[in-house]
């Protein structure tokens, strides 16, 4: 018998935790503490408060009155500053906790406090509603193994009474969570797997290839059991849905063929539902699947380099409903080397390295962070964005400077990060002068249902070469642009009041009027890529507390590499 190659397992070795839960007390020694009720803001719109109202109730008619309130965001915080949270939630020494609310964005941060605060010696049970429902379950089961979590079938527009209906129905569960312990309690803090089914191996191998066996002389055909391989990869969610390439050995040490980075070098810290890291060897191993060529590692180092950026906020970034990817734009000599396209057509098909280093990214934080759509992650509708997002800037095209000029220099290589929605297309065939341009292109910056409306944040205005022409003809730098659409670029303080959502603005904002979409000039950024014609784009930010972020492609040492051939490491 002759044996197919071992595939590696896209997930990485995932050594998941299973913490103690705190001991339960008795309803009497309930009564004789207090119970910490810990609001992460999410109750303090619609009617969502009444899930709080509706179990202090339930409480004063067993006698317990006493509690505490605690109400703090956790946006825009890490793993270490949520913990720490809970940490000083703890110092209350309440007899139980009740945490709320896991309904979107904030589920996931929600959930590692009421993790720490078990870990603390705490009973806690987290109240959730659908979509949230499903990924706190991920992140408990990935970072706790077990955890009481009561989800209430509850939306923006329920009213106090169904919303104190859902709670009645499961007090029960609520109570025996603050109350049960031994078997009783392992029941109700069980959280059912939903996929990783077949968990990890300690080898990092997938064991798909065991099943399949080969004759000496059978005649294989080219891409022989690619239906196969490709059939388990969806099934075990390690894939996004489209054919990948099967990660063995061989092609993971190919594509290491330029890049001189360790495989354990860390790239970014723990995010996303499992908690775990992301390595050199994760990224490469993506890079595989995706189709990517050796010459792209230098390219998804930087990403992800750019990705850990704190102001990026990666660890909500990637489970958030918003429907955005993680662009990418990369800008200077090292992206026309390796053929990153920023011509005609660049961000759709038929450009096989915009495509694949785009993918790559995607394929890393669903498979090593196990950011699963509909199954770990909280996207409504999602988009194509989220297949793959990347593209280069040409200095063939270019009209002003670069990215990479005004952040860094023409020599050096830098990629731009940005977690935003996909292209919203410009179109203006018939304007004779750049002034009529500008403002058609400033009327597209913002709509009432976009994230910018309500917390303003970096932009990319996509040109086309002619439009691009035009302006720089009718005597616009770069800076007057993002003057420009600084400036008028808003909205009225009437039409973004109690819509959309929950607004996070600078403090200097609070009186504004009428409300504008960026902090400063500087959150617009311009560039010319694209074919010639008259459909220029913009791409508009997810923008919570998520900034753009900007890394150089590096060597090790941190040097500014000129060359694709610098990282060659044999």
């Amino acid at each position: 018998m002759v044996k197919l190659h071992p595939l590696l397992d896209p997930r990485g070795i995932q050594k998941r935790t299973v913490i103690k839960l705190a001991h339960r007390p008795t309803i009497e020694e309930l009564g004789k503490g207090k119970i910490l009720f810990y609001n992460n803001t999410k109750l303090g719109f619609c009617n969502y408060y009444t899930v709080f109202d509706r179990i202090k109730e339930h409480f004063t008619e067993l006698g317990i009155t006493n509690w505490v309130e605690y109400t703090e965001t956790v946006r825009g915080k890490d793993a270490a500053m949520l913990e720490d949270y809970a940490v000083m939630l703890s110092k209350e020494k309440p007899a139980a906790a009740i945490v709320a609310f896991g309904d979107m964005g904030t589920s996931s941060s929600t959930t590692v406090i009421a993790i720490e605060l078990e870990k603390q010696g705490i009973p806690t049970v987290y109240m959730t509603a659908p979509p949230g429902t499903g990924i706190t379950e991920g992140v408990g089961l990935y970072r706790a193994g077990n955890l009481c979590m009561c989800s209430v079938d509850v939306m923006q527009a329920s009213t106090v009474e169904e919303i104190a209906e859902q709670v009645d129905r499961k007090w029960d569960y609520i109570l025996g969570s603050l109350t049960e312990n031994g078997e009783k309690l392992e029941e109700l803090a069980k959280i059912p797997a939903k996929m990783d089914l077949i968990p990890p191996a300690e080898d990092g191998l997938l064991p798909i290839i065991n099943k399949i066996e080969v004759e000496e002389d059978q005649l294989l055909e080219p891409g022989c059991y690619m239906e196969e391989i490709n059939e388990f990869f969806n099934r075990e969610h390690i894939s996004d849905g489209l054919p990948i390439i099967p990660p063995t050995k061989a092609r993971y040490e190919k594509m290491l063929e330029y890049c001189p980075f360790d495989e354990a070098f860390k790239l970014c810290d723990p995010s996303g539902p499992s908690g775990k890291i992301v390595t050199v060897k994760d990224v490469a191993i993506a890079a595989v699947m995706a189709g990517c060529v050796p010459q792209a590692m230098p390219i998804l180092i930087a990403a992800f380099k750019a990705l850990n950026n704190k102001n990026y906020n990666l660890n909500q970034s990637v489970t958030t409903s918003h429907p955005g990817g993680n662009m990418l734009i990369v800008s200077g000599p090292i992206a026309q080397e390796i053929g990153i396209s920023g011509k005609q057509g660049c961000q759709g098909p038929g450009w096989p390295m915009n495509a694949t280093i785009g993918r790559a990214v995607n394929l890393v934080v669903m498979n090593i962070f196990r950011s699963v759509p509909g199954i770990c992650d909280l996207d409504c509708i999602a988009s194509q964005a989220e297949f793959t997002y990347c593209f280069a800037e040409e200095p063939e095209l270019a009209c002003w400077n670069m990215i990479n000029e005004d952040r860094c220099d023409a020599k050096t290589t830098t990629v731009y990060v940005l977690k935003a929605e996909p292209i919203h297309d410009i179109i203006d065939f018939l304007s004779l002068d750049g002034y009529d341009l500008l403002d058609t292109i400033t009327a597209c910056c913002t709509t009432l249902g976009s994230n910018n409306a309500y917390m303003p944040g970096p932009m990319i205005v996509c040109l086309t070469p002619d439009h691009g022409q035009m302006l720089k003809k009718a005597g616009f730098t770069k800076e007057m642009i993002q003057e420009h659409i600084h400036t008028y670029a808003y909205h009225e303080v009437p039409m973004v009041r109690n819509r959309g959502l929950v607004p996070v603005r600078p403090a200097s904002f609070a009186n504004r009027h009428p409300m504008p979409v960026t902090r400063s000039p500087k959150d617009v950024e311009v560039v010319v890529i694209g074919g010639r014609g008259g459909h220029s784009g913009v791409i508009l930010p997810w923008a919570l507390h998520s900034e753009g972020c900007v890394e150089p492609v590096a060597l090790p040492d941190g040097k500014a590499a000129l060359s694709i051939s610098e990282f060659k490491t044999h």
